[in-house]
């Protein structure tokens, strides 16, 4: 499944990037399922971010690898592809994109493919992904106003 979220915020693509720290990792994160930030390296070629996932009654690990990251004149992107995922994903590869809006400003793309065991809850899961990274978009804004 493919999945892209984009918001316009205005600050330049470069205090965008320089603004993608641990802080606010944190504040990104939603409020369900609750996240624990075991390891954050960053967000260069080679970082490590692993998470826990509270689930109330179980836990999740979910570990990332940053596979690459590249500034251009009109982008900073970086990926990050999962090594260890929760039960419910198999595949997840998330390309963060800071291109640089001719208007002025930033858009920031959450440009996301991911797969479940199942093509039926790949469909079901849609929607859930959809909204946890939408909640991302009020506090891209506040942050980077």
């Amino acid at each position: 499944m493919h999945l892209l979220l984009q918001t316009h915020v205005n600050q330049a693509p470069a205090t965008v990037w320089a603004g993608f720290t641990r802080n606010l990792f944190n504040q990104l994160s939603p409020p369900f399922p609750p996240v624990d930030v075991v390891r954050f390296d960053g967000c260069l070629t080679g970082d490590i971010v692993h998470l826990r996932l509270n689930f109330l009654l179980f836990r999740q690990d979910w570990i990332s690898l940053i596979t690459d990251q590249q500034t251009t004149p009109n982008e900073i992107f970086f990926i990050d592809e999962g090594t260890k995922l929760p039960f419910f994903l198999t595949y997840w590869q998330h390309r963060h994109r800071l291109l640089t809006d001719p208007a002025g400003g930033t858009i920031i793309a959450d440009d996301i493919t991911f797969r479940t065991p199942f093509w039926l809850t790949d469909y079901l899961m849609y929607p859930l992904m959809w909204l946890q990274f939408a909640y991302r978009k009020p506090i891209y804004r506040r942050i980077f106003s």
